[in-house]
């Protein structure tokens, strides 16, 4: 029996856990447990799902509750995937949030076709700034 908890204390460790059972691990810091730890230490939302006492499911998000959350990570252990835990986890992330905000996510590519099915929509306005690159000091007109 799955149990679905909001703001259970996760270890880094466990988070790490899941990011490799998930396959998210490919775009995550894994390697950098001081990272992971920050990750989970300034995130506001976190909705997870346990087996017992393993972690098999995350909802990572940042959000001021009323106009916008994003969702920084959807991880579902492999051995878990396809029977809505995923689904769940982010019903339960919109439950936690106010009438008028809405969610937000960058889609890993193996979910680029994942996000539709539970009623997102594609937004083409979406920009990155990597850690590595500088603010360009002027913008262009």
């Amino acid at each position: 029996m799955l149990r679905f908890k909001t703001n259970e204390a996760v270890s880094a460790d466990s988070f790490r856990d899941v990011l490799l059972r998930s396959t998210l691990d490919e775009r995550r810091p894994v390697d950098d447990i001081h990272c992971l730890q920050g990750m989970i230490e300034y995130s506001n939302l976190i909705v997870t799902a346990w087996d017992g006492q393993l972690l098999v499911g995350i909802a990572r998000s940042v959000t001021d509750f009323h106009y916008c959350c994003y969702l920084s990570d959807l991880a579902v252990d492999v051995a878990y995937q396809r029977q809505g835990i995923g689904r769940q986890l982010i019903q339960i992330t919109q439950e936690a949030l106010g009438p008028r905000c809405k969610i937000i996510l960058l889609s890993a590519p193996a979910a680029v076709d994942y996000y539709p099915q539970l009623g997102f929509e594609r937004h083409d306005q979406a920009w990155v700034l990597a850690r590595t690159r500088r603010v360009n000091e002027k913008a262009r007109p």
